[in-house]
């Protein structure tokens, strides 16, 4: 028995599960598990003021927007989310007459708040544990396609009934891999305007240079508005339209922070993995990440030769270019930070100490021993698809041209020709406004640069069973010269030319589909659909199926071995609550990183001469003449500053709260040692970023004048 108590002594801190500054918590479940540490830790307020379905609280005020996290700052509909999450919404706005990139953007009247088609704001309305209902008709004699048919039928049910009634839509969402279930009601707002952003030298200072590391100095920060009908109900966007009346916003406190000051960071966090196996890290830092990393550092120098050069492509390009960078470092991070922590030997440990309770019970033998050995098979068998799985996903299809007539060929299978005047006007209409979109943001000559290098990258690394059957004719007719292959496509395809698209709808008789589905981009996507859609991921996926079944009852079984501890559930996209400290920390030998940052390191950086280090000359003269207004505090401009809070991406615009419950910041980013706390979280190293509400404040007011806007909040 004593033995059995050191195994668990042992495994609880090797699993690093449940301390204070680890964790994404459900706010529906903070007075169950976590307010009470949090009020050690310095909140004043309790979980009802965090969460509550019987008055307002502070989940009225946090919003999802696109892949973000927004904060509703005044009654006005005001939202403060991260520039990094507006930079596609400033980007489309943006031409050369009007380089909002470069200059930034500030409306000055309602009139001048620019709308943003497919962009929306979500708010939850409640959240509910209906994990006995969902699994009510479900066994473990069932198998894995049965079980999920059973639950997709009561998860259906459950939605329906949610929000039966009403506007909202409802989501049920698995949690520790289908152990348990939770029901999300949401409403969400269509009509959301771009209010203020500041120039890319400001929201983008440090560029990739920067991104994931500390010291930062970004003012990564953008307005936007919500708007609704005269009920104050979601409505699609119209000129009619009002602006939403927010029943909670947050104050905004002034008073900066000090070191040791409580944290709390309140939103929408993507994806982590921190239940993985061995096997699946090995998989990750040995095969995946590396592979991906290469393939975007290709992309990326194509993308930043061209937009060097041109400036149409500049702007064409600029958002493209940070979202295939933001990932490429941070997997650079994410395994760094994985072979420091020894992460494969640490889980390894955790799955040795499983089998050994395991092996204590014949009964725990009987339902819990096929899963390390399972385990084993499963992986062994997923290797062998995961290049082509990944090379598939980051090389083929990271083709623009091969994604745009992947969308055109799906509606050309929808297409009839026995189509009326009135229907084919309907279809070309929706084919005209697709390829409008795509050419606005397209450069054949950085695509075509793409292609050739990313099939050349396909064809040396994958195994030859799974090279689509264009491979064939670069090999016979091109003699491996894939930039005479990639030139021969583009200028044979009718795709690679917006004009020709649009003349074949002009006259429903010159549409000949026949043609083209013989084009030479057609058959290209063909083949990889045939090889990848059809082959690599069905043989993935089925093997991931497999694993999840796995999965299930494995963390099942880590929970029950310590019944006494909170486990936090995998992040999904759902509201959560994380919580720390404001905190520097030390990232390798002789280095200590102070917890907060100022405007006298983004001069300092300016002298560089390093691109991503240019500022605006306005932001320069209000440094030396000290005229920071009321922000500032004994003369220094803070920027930045860093807590200990678990986050990931989603989590980027998230408010970032104080003990009192007043905003003190915008999340946008983790420090780069600390990446790969999506699968495994170190408290000395994994810190989050943020925004100071000061610079943010002092960026609006006294760079851009745009302090009309703050009379809006409500300030301290």
């Amino acid at each position: 028995m004593k033995f059995l108590f050191l195994i668990l002594i042992c495994f609880s801190v090797l699993f690093q599960h449940a301390t204070p500054r680890e964790g994404m918590w459900l706010p529906l479940l903070l007075e169950k598990y976590n307010i009470e540490e949090m009020q050690q830790k310095g909140f004043r307020l309790t979980a009802e003021d965090i969460y509550s379905i019987n008055h307002n609280s502070m989940k009225d005020a946090v919003v999802r927007i696109g892949g973000c996290t927004g904060v509703v700052v005044s009654d006005r509909g005001l939202v403060l989310t991260n520039y990094h999450c507006a930079y596609g919404s400033v980007q489309s706005h943006s031409s050369i007459d009007n380089d909002y990139l470069t200059d930034g953007f500030w409306a000055l009247s309602a009139d001048e708040e620019l709308p943003n088609p497919g962009l929306s704001v979500t708010f939850l309305v409640r959240m509910e544990d209906v994990t006995e209902i969902v699994t009510r008709e479900v066994n473990e004699g069932m198998s894995e396609g049965e079980m999920r048919d059973a639950i997709m039928v009561a998860s259906g049910s459950i939605k329906k009934d949610a929000v039966a009634g009403t506007s909202y839509h409802a989501e049920v969402n698995s949690f520790y891999y289908g152990n348990e279930y939770y029901l999300f009601v949401y409403d969400t707002f269509e009509d959301v305007r771009l209010v203020g952003a500041p120039p890319s030298a400001i929201g983008k200072f440090g560029g990739d240079t920067d991104n994931w590391m500390w010291p930062r100095h970004t003012g990564d920060f953008a307005f936007y508005r919500i708007y609704a009908n005269e009920d104050n109900r979601p409505v699609r966007f119209s000129d009619n339209n009002v602006v939403f009346q927010s029943p909670v916003h947050f104050p905004i406190s002034t008073n900066g922070v000090e070191e040791g000051d409580f944290t709390m960071v309140y939103g929408f966090p993507g994806s982590t993995r921190q239940y993985l196996t061995s096997h699946a890290v090995r998989l990750i830092t040995e095969l995946i990440n590396p592979h991906n990393i290469r393939l975007r550092e290709i992309r990326m120098n194509i993308m930043e030769r061209e937009m060097e050069f041109c400036d149409t492509v500049r702007i064409q390009y600029s958002s493209k270019f940070a979202s295939v960078s933001n990932a490429w470092k941070r997997w650079q991070g994410e395994n760094i930070g994985l072979a420091r922590l020894d992460a494969v030997e640490k889980k390894k440990e955790i799955e040795n100490r499983f089998s050994a309770w395991v092996h204590t019970s014949p009964r725990r033998i009987e339902v819990y021993g096929h899963i390390m050995p399972a385990f084993d098979s499963l992986y062994d068998k997923l290797q062998h698809y995961t290049l082509p799985r990944y090379y598939g996903h980051e090389a083929l299809y990271s083709i623009e041209i091969i994604r745009f007539v992947n969308e055109f060929r799906i509606l050309l299978e929808a297409y009839d020709p026995e189509y009326s005047e009135v229907e084919f006007e309907r279809f070309s209409n929706i084919i005209r406004a697709g390829t409008e979109n795509f050419f606005k943001d397209f450069s054949i000559s950085v695509d075509k640069e793409i292609f050739s290098n990313m099939i050349r990258e396909y064809y040396a690394n994958i195994d030859r069973q799974f090279h689509p059957s264009f491979f064939t004719d670069i090999e016979n007719k091109f003699d491996r010269d894939y930039d005479l292959y990639a030139e021969h496509v583009f200028s044979e395809s009718i795709f690679t030319d917006k004009h020709d698209i649009l003349e074949l709808l002009d006259i429903p008789d010159d549409f000949k589909l026949e043609e083209l589905m013989n084009d030479p981009l057609i058959q290209i996507l063909d083949d990889i659909r045939l090889v990848y859609d059809e082959h690599v991921l069905v043989e993935y996926n089925n093997i991931n199926d497999q694993l999840t079944s796995l999965y299930r009852p494995y963390v099942r079984g880590l929970r029950l071995m310590e019944p006494d501890s909170a486990y936090y559930p995998d992040a999904n996209r759902t509201l959560r609550v994380s919580f720390g400290e404001v905190k520097g920390y030390s990232p390798r030998d002789a280095v200590n990183y102070k917890y907060y940052s100022t405007l006298q390191g983004v001069i300092e950086k300016s002298i560089s001469g390093n691109p991503d280090y240019e500022i605006p000359g306005h932001l320069e003269e209000l440094y030396h003449a000290n005229d920071y207004g009321p922000w500032s505090a004994d003369n220094e401009m803070r920027i930045g500053f860093i807590a200990s809070n678990h986050t990931t991406g989603g989590n980027s615009g998230s408010p970032v709260i104080n003990g009192d419950g007043h905003l003190i910041g915008i999340n946008f980013d983790r420090a780069w040692e600390g990446t790969m706390s999506d699968i495994m979280f170190d408290p000395e190293k994994c810190r989050n970023i943020s925004v100071d509400i000061n610079y943010i404040l002092f960026i609006t007011d006294r760079y851009a004048g745009a302090g009309y806007l703050l009379d809006e909040m409500t300030i301290f």
